[in-house]
């Protein structure tokens, strides 16, 4: 039975029905000093495999205060957004719960170090892409990013 379904049977109220959790991703692209590649972490935690950088948005915080923070934390970059690339909602996008993620794609000029929930961190060529061990949507994104250029 979906969420809203059994809110309204337990006649919880609209404003405090459960949403999706919000959560940033970014495809940061590197430059050093011309294109070197896009990062991608390796996860430490599950689901394992590759995923974009990017974590859950804190109560009180900005969108992009949460994107400059994140990338911070698993790859030890500072970032400069270029643009939002979109709004990632599929219920079943994340194993764990729902969410809903702004995609960012963003530019840095220096070399990635792993942190945070990332076990590594890679600077991969666009042709090299690891599609079978993405997780999450993270190869979709990926694909609309491509597409995008």
């Amino acid at each position: 039975m979906k969420i809203c379904e059994e809110a309204r049977k337990l006649k919880i109220p609209e404003w405090v029905r459960p949403t999706p959790f919000l959560t940033v991703d970014g495809i940061i692209k590197i430059f050093k000093p011309e294109f070197k590649g896009i990062v991608l972490i390796k996860r430490k935690n599950p689901p394992l495999g590759f995923a974009l950088p990017g974590g859950f948005v804190d109560y009180g915080e900005k969108v992009e205060e949460a994107l400059i923070r994140e990338m911070k934390e698993e790859t030890n970059l500072d970032i400069k957004v270029e643009k939002l690339l979109g709004i990632y909602s599929n219920p079943k996008r994340d194993p764990r719960l729902h969410t809903a993620s702004a995609v960012f794609v963003c530019n840095a000029f220096d070399m990635p170090k792993a942190g945070d929930d990332a076990k590594e961190v890679y600077v991969v060529k666009l042709e090299e892409i690891p599609w079978n061990e993405m997780v999450f949507d993270h190869g979709k994104i990926l694909k609309d990013f491509l597409n995008s250029l």
